[in-house]
């Protein structure tokens, strides 16, 4: 019995770290967001303590500032920051690409070309097509099968989103899609040198090209409702 709560209390937790994650990325909380554990707690079902662990794991992926006496907010890093972790990103997924290059398995084509499709499908969606994007990124990541890898490319793409919010000029979600499938085509078709030189152009665009509409800042609870509902909490 202990064990089976222990699992419950884990998966509820694993849950508001999603749901708050998601919420992130979509940039409906928006980078300096005040993140108030009680407000969290109510809107979504779950105890402080399960709003504090999530928080607390947010916080060592890069997208929560937690300070004492002060509570946790969304990340809001410096163009400075934003620069680095490009740069990183680019020495990170050169060897992403350099990996995969001709290797890529039938099944690994499927789901890529299936991702692509989604970002085509939505890509008058702000929200959900930068959040797609970056998904990308992190599903060639996960199909080099390398933990370390696949750990800093997530972290860096999540706090991506981040840079973008607070610094990124208006995109052409097309222009995105399609450089998506030309990486894709050359993996696949083993063209080390070009999916590399791809890559690092996309990246390196990235940066001008993507950007939400920027909202005022909306009451938390109602942000997380949405998510709520998609974890299956309150």
């Amino acid at each position: 019995m202990a064990s089976k709560v222990g699992d419950s209390g884990r998966g509820r937790s694993q849950a508001v770290h999603r749901a708050l994650k998601r919420a992130i990325l979509d940039q409906a909380l928006s980078p300096g967001a005040k993140l108030p554990e009680d407000s969290i707690g109510e809107r979504l079902g779950v105890s402080r303590t399960l709003v504090r662990e999530a928080l607390v794991r947010l916080s060592e992926e890069g997208l929560v500032d937690l300070r004492p006496n002060k509570g946790a907010t969304v990340a809001r890093p410096t163009l400075e920051e934003g620069r680095n972790l490009f740069l990183t990103r680019m020495a990170l997924e050169r060897l992403v690409v350099e990996t995969l290059s001709g290797k890529l398995t039938r099944e690994q084509i499927d789901v890529l070309s299936a991702h692509i499709a989604a970002e085509e499908a939505s890509k008058q969606e702000h929200a959900t097509s930068i959040r797609l994007a970056g998904e990308f990124h992190t599903l060639l990541a996960q199909m080099t099968n390398n933990a370390s890898l696949i750990r800093y490319v997530n972290e860096l793409v999540a706090r991506s989103s981040l840079i973008l919010a607070l610094y990124g000029r208006p995109h052409s979600s097309e222009c995105a899609v399609s450089e998506h499938q030309e990486i894709l085509d050359d993996l696949v078709a083993g063209k080390t040198d070009q999916a590399v030189k791809l890559m690092a152009h996309h990246l390196d665009s990235i940066t001008t090209r993507a950007l939400l509409p920027k909202e005022e800042d909306r009451n938390i609870k109602d942000v997380l409702s949405a998510y709520a509902a998609a974890e299956g909490l309150a």
